[in-house]
């Protein structure tokens, strides 16, 4: 996993005058345990997604094996230089990528992983922080947790963060995020139908909430891809969104279906938004991490 770089200044002329980016959210039904089946669903959706003129394919949390493992993580698990991520990203081309997966390490120590790749490599791995064991959730007996949360500079995309499902609800990962001067926040997840009243689901509710929230507070892009389909008697709901740096959605994937969306948005609106609302450069990043410390010390070292 690549170490990241100090964030690069961009020329203003170039920031302002690109092109739109178009982003294909790719909401799929993986298939549990089954990762040539599910490479070849990602195939599908990265031609699609390219026929579609998309910069950027995304797929769910864990997309390349399904999300129940348990004792498959062992069998199913891969290095980031494996053949079938090497073969998405031959079939990307141009188009960057982020996809889940499960990650093996040198130490033989497996991780809840979201790649992003782009030119034929992988630039970025993210572990999943937060390992839920609540409710029907108990990923901290197969999975070890991520110890780092980091964006990366991505061409054309500028300042890229990665989170998988259960870090998107923490506040300490957005804040870092907004410390690392995101431009893009992706979001991959598995959330199954939770708290379903009519025709609403609760848990697709507090997705949107947090992701148009994040978009206001960071002044980026905030795309969240959610999985769909049915997997150890659990609903997938699907409703994948990007939102705008100002809060607005720029597009949604239908509930409860399979689907490539496309969302499009333009750089220029970050610069407006935070010429609007500079949230990050009013920040007292220092203030902050002095009194984390001071609690440090009052919680744990007292």
């Amino acid at each position: 996993m690549m170490s990241p770089s100090p964030r690069q200044p961009h020329p203003d002329l170039p920031d302002r005058a690109a092109a739109p980016l178009r982003v294909a959210m790719a909401q799929i039904a993986p298939r549990l345990g089954d990762r040539r089946h599910n490479l070849e669903l990602h195939l599908a959706q990265i031609a699609a997604a390219r026929a579609a003129g998309a910069d950027l394919v995304i797929f769910p949390e864990l997309s390349l094996t399904g999300y129940f493992l348990r004792d498959m993580v062992p069998d199913v698990a891969l290095a980031p230089g494996a053949s079938e991520i090497r073969e998405m990203l031959s079939a990307a081309g141009p188009a960057a990528v982020v996809a889940g997966f499960v990650e093996e390490s040198s130490e033989h120590r497996f991780f809840n992983a979201a790649f992003w790749g782009e030119g034929g490599r992988v630039v970025h791995v993210h572990r999943k922080v937060y390992l839920p064991t609540y409710g029907l959730f108990d990923e901290q007996r197969y999975f070890a947790a991520g110890e780092r949360i980091r964006a990366f500079d991505a061409a054309r995309f500028g300042r890229v963060g990665i989170l998988i499902c259960e870090d998107f609800w923490h506040l300490s990962a957005a804040a870092i995020m907004q410390a690392e001067e995101v431009d893009l926040l992706v979001c991959v997840s598995n959330s199954p139908a939770r708290g379903v009243a009519g025709p609403t689901i609760r848990t697709a509710e507090t997705y949107r909430q947090l992701a148009r929230a994040f978009a206001q507070l960071l002044g980026a892009v905030v795309i969240v891809v959610n999985r769909v389909g049915f997997e150890d008697g659990l609903c997938y709901w699907g409703g994948s969104q990007a939102v705008g740096p100002d809060g607005r959605p720029l597009a949604e994937g239908p509930m409860l279906d399979e689907a490539l969306t496309m969302a499009t948005f333009d750089r220029a609106e970050l610069r407006r938004q935070r010429l609007a609302a500079p949230l990050a450069r009013d920040e007292r990043l220092l203030m902050t991490i002095e009194e984390l410390q001071r609690i440090k010390r009052q919680r744990y070292d007292a």
